[in-house]
């Protein structure tokens, strides 16, 4: 077989496809701009542990992971919290981030796949519309003959692709979620049935915080939409503590800014000699920023699309059929949670409060779990339910109108997804794609 296959960046998708890729006979190789020993980030992340098997991935040992608490969710108010209840055979393993990217490449090793670490990739090199290789820092280029982008939200292959290739280059606004997150010292005694408290609206700004208390330690994380500096992250330390006096003031590990996406997923994932995978293509789960599990399904879906390309052409083409797997499985539920993840950012504090105290939102909707995939699995309530919310929704015109537009919304965004052509057809699917990017644009404004 031999045909080579570069994987640019070391992202979970990316891997797990090199993996399987190499096993198979491809000759793949990754290109990861950090050094080995510092991927990863300095804390934890959480999955769904069965995404591996589906990437045809052992389980890590058992002693590199443990199961996700349960989250409390609060309101602006914190008058009231909702506790997920995740049912035991669907808990999500919680894993240091360092020994997920170790166990990865320590599995792509082993089915043969080469890296090279420390290279800086600065753009495609382009053979007319085709993607043909990468392009390193220093002038270098090296050629395949097909390249799986893994690169991340800022892709630097991703963003520097031609307008023929019809791939979005940038990111919106209200797309990227910057984080900060550290572990702190735990100090005093401390008792509590919840201790994975999650703050909606906290103090009324329009970010999202958590505080994890653990064993040794207390987890700390701030989020936004805009950017933020040290000084609003020492801010929010101190109001957490006036009603948590188990965090301490001494940082023992973390203390990174990052950016996740938060999106719908990619509109166009493919073309000629090319294929984008993980944060590449935004495969995070837009209401929680969570991508692990769905770059290892997305991995399978593009090594047996590869696999079946019995003429190795990687076109577009034949490469599409990763896209509309991914669509079917996945990405038409993320495109419509995209959609309440825009409504929620315009709700003010009283109207969230509201919605808390009405039990218009209850446990069972903050309840996301491994086979969480779509609005529907979140939103099956029993009739009796459905008559009881509507009613208290009525209560308030403002609020009511909001929530009757994101339904239309919600509506549109299923039936333009089910619209995407099943089929490649150049013109068919550039059109698709500029319906479905114009919606999401509209709904930014």
């Amino acid at each position: 077989m031999g045909k080579k296959i570069i994987v640019a960046g070391a992202g979970h998708g990316g891997l797990a496809a090199a993996a399987d890729l190499s096993r198979r006979g491809f000759d793949v190789t990754v290109f990861e701009q950090k050094e080995k020993k510092d991927l990863g980030y300095d804390w934890t992340d959480i999955f769904a542990p069965r995404s591996l098997l589906t990437a045809n991935i052992p389980y890590p040992p058992r002693s590199r992971y443990e199961f996700k608490e349960n989250m409390t969710f609060f309101s602006p108010s914190k008058r009231i919290g909702l506790t997920q209840n995740v049912p035991e055979n669907d808990l999500e393993i919680k894993m240091e981030r360092r020994d997920i990217y170790a166990h990865l490449i320590s599995h792509a090793e082993k089915c043969g796949v080469k890296f090279r670490y420390s290279c800086k990739i600065e753009g495609p090199v382009m053979l007319g519309s085709r993607v043909a290789g990468i392009c390193l820092e220093g002038g270098e280029e090296v050629y395949a003959d097909l390249v799986i982008d893994a690169a991340g939200l800022d892709s630097p292959l991703r963003s520097a692709l031609p307008k023929v290739c019809g791939i979005e280059n940038s990111v919106g606004s209200f797309e990227r979620f910057y984080v900060y997150r550290a572990f702190y010292e735990r100090v005093g005694d401390y008792e509590s049935k919840e201790n994975f408290q999650v703050y909606l609206l906290h103090e009324g700004e329009r970010r999202v915080v958590w505080l994890a208390t653990e064993e040794k330690y207390v987890d700390m994380l701030i989020g936004r939409f805009e950017p933020f500096s040290g000084d609003e992250v020492e801010k929010v330390h101190a109001l957490l503590k006036k009603d948590n006096p188990q965090l301490g003031d001494k940082r023992v590990r973390g203390g990174s800014f990052v950016k996740i996406p938060v999106r719908q997923p990619l509109s166009v994932m493919v073309a000629d000699g090319y294929a984008a995978i993980g944060d590449s293509a935004f495969m995070t789960v837009p209401l929680i920023g969570s991508g692990i599990a769905n770059s290892l399904k997305a991995s399978h879906m593009l090594v047996k699309t590869i696999t079946e390309d019995k003429n190795r052409s990687f076109t577009a083409s034949t490469l599409w059929k990763y896209q509309s797997e991914y669509y079917r499985q996945l990405g038409n539920g993320y495109a419509a949670m995209a959609v309440m993840k825009l409504f929620l950012l315009r709700l003010n504090p009283g109207e969230l409060d509201f919605i808390f105290e009405k039990g218009i939102l209850t446990a069972k909707e903050f309840t996301i779990g491994a086979d969480t995939t779509n609005l529907q699995s979140m939103l099956k309530i029993s009739f009796k339910d459905f008559l009881e919310r509507a009613k208290a929704v009525c209560t308030d015109r403002i609020l009511l109108t909001k929530i009757l537009k994101v339904g239309s919304q919600v509506a549109s965004a299923f039936a333009i997804t089910a619209m995407m052509p099943h089929f490649y057809n150049a013109t068919a699917v550039s059109k698709w794609a500029d319906t479905y990017k114009a919606f999401y644009a509209k709904l930014e404004k």
